[in-house]
This record gives C-alpha cells, sequence and structure tokens, in this order.
C-alpha cells in the first residue's frame, strides 16, 4: 500500500487527488455542487451534496488510478473551515443546511455580543474576533432558529461539526465524532492555548458541549471507512483545514515562513512557532498543525473574496466563459485608467472586519469596460495581501526580506502574481505543485502510515516553479495603494 487518497472538500467543488509514495499525484476527481442564497448575505450548502460529491470522487479518482483500494494506505482530509452542521447523532440526518463560512446572518448577534463587551473573552482565548465569519454563532442560529432543535440537542441527540467532522462521520458509518486542532480553532468555541473547548463561551451562546466532536491531532487516528464505500476498510489519518493544509504543503514549518493561498478567499499565514502571537492589528491568532500533542501557532489574515471575483466576472457580469479568460482580458485594459474594485460582496475581513459593507468600484470612465473590470478585478486580490502583510509586519516587528509563498488556483494567473510581487514590493514564489492544500492533507496522512518523510525531508522536497519579483517603481507603488486606501475608506464610510 504506497498511495494515499487526498480528499480536498472546497466552497465551491470537492476533489479526491492520488498520490504515490513520491508524493506525485497520479489520479484525479473532481465535482462542483450547487450554492444556496436564501437572502441577502446568506450563503448554504446542501449536506447531502458534500458528502455525495466526496464519495463520488473518491471512487472516480481510485478507478482512474487503475490500482484498486488496496493501493491506498491512508486518507487525508482538507476542507473548507467554519462551515457548520448540526445533525442527528442517531440517523445522520441534517436538521438543517449547512451555514457556509462566507455567510452573515448573525451580523447583528455578533454586534450585541461586542456591545456587552465579550469580544476580550473570545479572542483571549480562542484568538479570533467576534464575527459571523465563524462557526459559533451559526451554531447558535440553528439552536434557536430551526423548530425542536435546541429541545433535541439539549436531550443529547444531535452534534455540531464543521465539513471534516460531517465527512469523517459518513465515511466511518457513524462511528466516530472527531475533529483536529485546525478546525476546532476556527470554531470561536475552542481555547487554543489549553487545547479544549471553552465551556465560558458555549455558556455565553447557549451551546450544548455535548454536541461538539473529540480534538485529535492532525496526524491521528480517525478511523476507519466503511468496507462498502471503497470495497475495503481504509484508515483516515490525517486532518486540517485548507488553510493549515496549504501551510504544510507549503512545508512553512519555520516561524517567519509565509504562505498565501488564493481559492474562492485569500489566505495568508505566518508561522509565529510554539508561542501564540497576540495580534494589535486585527490579525487571527490561530493553530497552523498539531503533531504529537503540540500546537504549532500561526497569525492569518482572512480575505473573503480572491478566487470569486473572478466567479462573479464570467456569473454575474457574464464578461467572461472561462476564468482562464481573465488574464488576457485584462492585459487589454487601457493604462491611463485606474480603476479600482474593492470585493466586499460578502463584507471585509482581515484587517478590516466590517461584516456590513458591500463591493464598490471606483474610477469609471466612460471608456471603461470588460478590460478594466477584469484588471480591476486581479488587483484587487494583490491589494488585499498587501494590507495583510502590512498587519502582519507590524504585529512581528517586521518580517525582514520575507519571500511569499503561493498556491492556489489563482496563483496560476501570472498578470495576478507579477501585479501582487509589484503591489508588495517583494519577491512571491509559487511552487510546482500548486494544490498544496492537498498535498498538505496528503503528507500528514501518509507520514503518520509511514510512507512519507518527516518534516526536514518533506521541506527539502519543495520545488520551485517560477519566482516573481517586483517591477514597479516605488512611486507608482505607493500611490496605486493609496487609492485603493481611499476606496477601501469609502466603502465603509458608504
Amino acid at each position: 500500500m504506497t498511495h494515499i487518497l487526498a480528499i480536498d472538500q472546497g466552497t465551491t467543488s470537492t476533489r479526491a487527488i492520488l498520490f504515490d509514495q513520491t508524493l506525485t499525484v497520479i489520479a484525479s476527481a473532481q465535482e462542483e455542487f450547487d450554492q444556496h442564497y436564501p437572502k441577502s448575505g446568506w450563503v448554504e450548502h446542501d449536506p447531502a451534496d458534500l458528502w455525495s460529491t466526496t464519495a463520488a470522487t473518491c471512487r472516480s479518482a481510485i478507478e482512474k488510478a487503475g490500482s484498486g483500494a488496496d493501493s491506498i494506505a491512508a486518507i487525508g482530509i482538507t476542507n473548507q473551515r467554519e462551515t457548520t452542521l448540526v445533525w442527528d447523532r442517531a440517523t445522520g440526518k441534517p436538521v438543517h443546511n449547512a451555514i457556509v463560512w462566507q455567510d452573515r446572518r448573525t451580523s447583528d448577534f455578533c454586534k450585541s455580543l461586542k456591545a456587552d463587551g465579550f469580544e476580550e473573552t473570545v479572542t483571549a482565548r480562542t484568538g479570533l474576533l467576534l464575527d459571523p465569519y465563524f462557526s459559533g454563532t451559526k451554531l447558535a442560529w440553528i439552536l434557536d432558529n430551526v423548530e425542536g432543535v435546541r429541545s433535541r440537542a439539549e436531550a443529547g441527540e444531535l452534534l455540531f461539526g464543521t465539513v471534516d467532522s460531517w465527512l469523517v462521520w459518513n465515511l466511518t458509518g457513524g462511528r466516530q465524532h472527531v475533529t483536529d486542532a485546525t478546525n476546532a480553532a476556527r470554531t470561536m468555541l475552542y481555547d487554543i492555548h489549553k487545547g479544549r473547548w471553552s465551556q465560558t463561551i458555549c455558556d455565553r451562546l447557549n451551546i450544548p458541549k455535548g454536541m461538539l466532536p473529540e480534538v485529535r491531532d492532525c496526524a491521528a487516528d480517525f478511523g476507519e471507512t466503511r468496507p462498502d464505500l471503497f470495497g475495503r476498510p481504509i484508515p483516515i489519518l490525517g486532518i486540517a483545514g485548507d488553510q493549515q493544509a496549504a501551510t504544510v504543503g507549503q512545508a512553512c514549518f519555520e516561524p517567519g515562513m509565509l504562505k498565501s493561498t488564493y481559492g474562492t478567499g485569500c489566505f495568508a499565514l505566518i508561522n509565529t512557532g510554539k508561542t501564540p502571537v497576540r495580534s494589535e492589528n486585527r490579525l487571527l491568532t490561530t493553530i497552523a498543525y498539531q503533531l504529537d500533542g503540540e500546537p504549532t501557532y500561526a497569525l492569518e489574515g482572512s480575505i473573503f473574496i480572491a478566487g470569486a471575483v473572478v466567479q462573479w466576472l464570467r456569473d454575474g457580469l457574464k464578461i467572461i466563459r472561462e476564468a482562464r479568460e481573465t488574464q488576457p482580458l485584462a492585459e487589454k485594459a487601457d493604462p491611463t485608467q485606474n480603476v479600482v474594485l474593492v470585493p466586499a460582496f460578502t463584507g471585509l475581513g482581515a484587517p478590516y472586519w466590517n461584516a456590513e459593507c458591500r463591493g464598490s468600484v471606483f474610477g469609471l470612465t466612460r471608456n471603461s469596460g470588460p478590460a478594466e473590470l477584469a484588471k480591476a478585478a486581479l488587483e484587487s486580490v494583490g491589494y488585499q495581501t498587501r494590507d495583510l502583510l502590512a498587519a502582519m509586519q507590524a504585529d512581528m516587528g517586521g518580517t525582514g526580506d520575507a519571500v511569499l509563498r503561493v498556491d492556489g488556483g489563482m496563483s496560476a494567473s501570472e498578470y495576478a502574481m507579477q501585479f501582487l510581487s509589484d503591489i508588495i514590493g517583494a519577491r512571491v514564489d509559487r511552487p510546482k505543485v500548486l494544490e498544496t492544500t492537498a498535498l498538505g492533507a496528503a503528507w500528514l496522512a501518509g507520514q503518520r502510515a509511514g510512507i512519507y518523510p518527516a518534516q526536514a525531508e518533506f521541506a527539502a522536497q519543495w520545488a520551485l516553479d517560477r519566482s516573481f519579483s517586483p517591477q514597479m517603481e516605488e512611486e507608482t507603488r505607493e500611490a496605486k495603494y493609496a487609492a485603493w486606501q481611499r476606496a477601501v475608506d469609502a466603502t465603509m464610510r458608504f
């Protein structure tokens, strides 16, 4: 058994990737699923879609590989974080759609908690801010707004989980209700310093602790799959939330190492080592990974809209048919126009944390068209990344000559990555393996299974595809960034 099956359950699609003993991809499968928007600012997934696309893509990848399940030593899981599910302990039937991390329905509840002075308690224990982004208030909403759910939860009939827990529950036939430390750290219910669920926060949100899963290391025994799923039981030996899995996949094991992943959103993490750093600039203190019972911490900046802005160009404005058309379109833009797009479609994440503002466009002229909007969309990701890095530098007392390692779908865009290097004024390194999220999950499971190398050797195998260096004049860089800052300020004031 020399293969590892990585499940990458994302916000808009599910993928299964088979890696061989050299961490080379030998087969993969991917399926998109529907997004549900019942109200403005609300985003949901059908839990059945999350599970069915997982099972289907796993079977498809195994079939494509042609080696069968007998070759698979273990499964690693990585997943969209914060997305919240509640299901029946006995039947596995969900009581409501999954509430997605992008969902903002608990904004007023978060405001009331802040007004009561509760944010300091949350930040001190969890490293997070009081925001609808995280799972805790989503879970409270389900308990308080779905008929009959609270009484059933208090009677011990219901379970809560993030997507990893939901998948493991289904993969194991309901035998395991577990999560890992990185996903637990994103719920706003987990004390990242004491390594346990916070009774204080659960009491304040009126959440029965009996609903919560057992928390384990990122590389641990999470149970075995049902024999009927793939033809034989396969151990699940690795779990990490998508951004932490990407941090592992980018081999950011040393303090000060920095990565940014460009998927639906953008998430930058800097390894801070064994000591959590309290942010003074509205970043998140979180767990990067936990091995052998010892957490390694990180500072994280979260951008809600990155690749999703390209989806907006395609699905909303319909000015492109495929994401790959964005770069050639942007290259045709009029260089004399400075159109700035602030993609606050679901509010702004770090370092602003404004749940109420919405997207805006500045600098339009009579000649502005699809090319200028495409250019502004790609540049918005670079501007938002600079916001995060500036906050990180302030918290860390500077990051020296740190190199930004990038991954995710948008990192394939030469235009976007060159602009990113230009606007942050630093080198950007793109690895040969862009799917570092799945790679990180695979390494966690494979290392536990004994077929992949330890940290140092794995880190030494990291391979560069292309390095981007700043080409923009300093004066131009600062003028463009100042325009972005004015645009953000106006967006939040509107």
